[in-house]
């Protein structure tokens, strides 16, 4: 493909949609919220490997033509943008692909304390009072508060696999590529932020308008039964509040912000500062 690709991930109900509303303020750029190619390139991966016995007639480079077709194939539409941000949770835990498909691309990272990430998640769920949510599999997990942040927080669950992948690329080998940048600091100071994430990926700023932002998906938030998911308000601004969890329940995800840790990583980051007695 003939435009720069680059990644938004990182966890969920952090900014990754509000910040692909900003970016497609650009002429130059295509941005857009969770897609498919994330879940296509995991099914083609496990596709050319052991357990399918004809991948033995795919070598190296024929699996790496596969995987990059893949993107090709999927913004072919996209002839009038010279930056893309393809945005998926998974690429956190797909660093050494695309990093060997595309060299020259940059991994932004959306992140948020994970108490605040349930709270936000439980707010939604109560918003829509009268919908069971799809984010939850089973009466069971949708029956308290608590039962659906632990449902949540498990390890191949919504908060749990990307707070999972997230660690491995922060501390893994291609950790470079990484920008890490906070949620709050993001709605706080949007045009200082923008303008280091154009720096990040080596590309002139473009003025954007942080008082008119609009984006939403309708249509995909209503087959989850969460409406809101994906909605962006027009202006990009941070409105303090009180959490609606249970305070034990809050604590025992607060301060999760390995992040804030730069020791074991070479990720750029734009985040607060981890309290003293983290530091010292």
């Amino acid at each position: 493909m003939d435009a720069k690709l680059h990644f938004i991930s990182g966890l969920p109900r952090s900014g990754s949609t509000l910040l692909a509303g900003i970016l497609r303020q650009n002429p130059r750029f295509h941005a857009a919220m969770t897609g498919p190619v994330g879940a296509l390139f995991g099914s083609m991966y496990n596709t050319m490997g052991a357990t399918n016995e004809t991948a033995v007639f795919l070598d190296e480079e024929m699996r790496k033509a596969l995987l990059t077709g893949l993107f090709s194939t999927y913004y072919a539409r996209q002839t009038d943008c010279e930056v893309i941000f393809d945005t998926n949770r998974v690429w956190c835990s797909r660093v050494p692909s695309i990093s060997a498909l595309f060299p020259r691309s940059k991994v932004i990272c959306c992140v948020r304390d994970v108490g605040w990430i349930m709270d936000s998640i439980e707010c939604l769920v109560r918003k829509n009072a009268f919908e069971p949510s799809k984010l939850f599999a089973t009466t069971e997990e949708r029956a308290t508060v608590f039962s659906r942040v632990e449902a949540l927080a498990h390890r191949d669950r919504l908060v749990g696999f990307s707070w999972s992948a997230l660690k491995e690329a922060y501390y893994g080998p291609q950790s470079d590529r990484l920008l890490l940048v906070e949620y709050d600091i993001l709605c706080q100071r949007p045009e200082e932020v923008l303008r280091l994430i154009y720096e990040f990926i080596e590309e002139p700023y473009f003025e954007h308008d942080f008082d008119n932002v609009e984006y939403s998906e309708e249509n995909f938030d209503a087959q989850l039964a969460t409406r809101g998911l994906h909605d962006v308000r027009r202006k990009v601004e941070h409105r303090p509040r009180a959490t609606i969890l249970p305070p034990d329940l809050f604590a025992r995800y607060d301060n999760h912000g390995f992040w804030r840790d730069p020791k074991g990583s070479s990720a750029y980051r734009i985040v607060s500062k981890p309290p003293a007695a983290a530091a010292a």
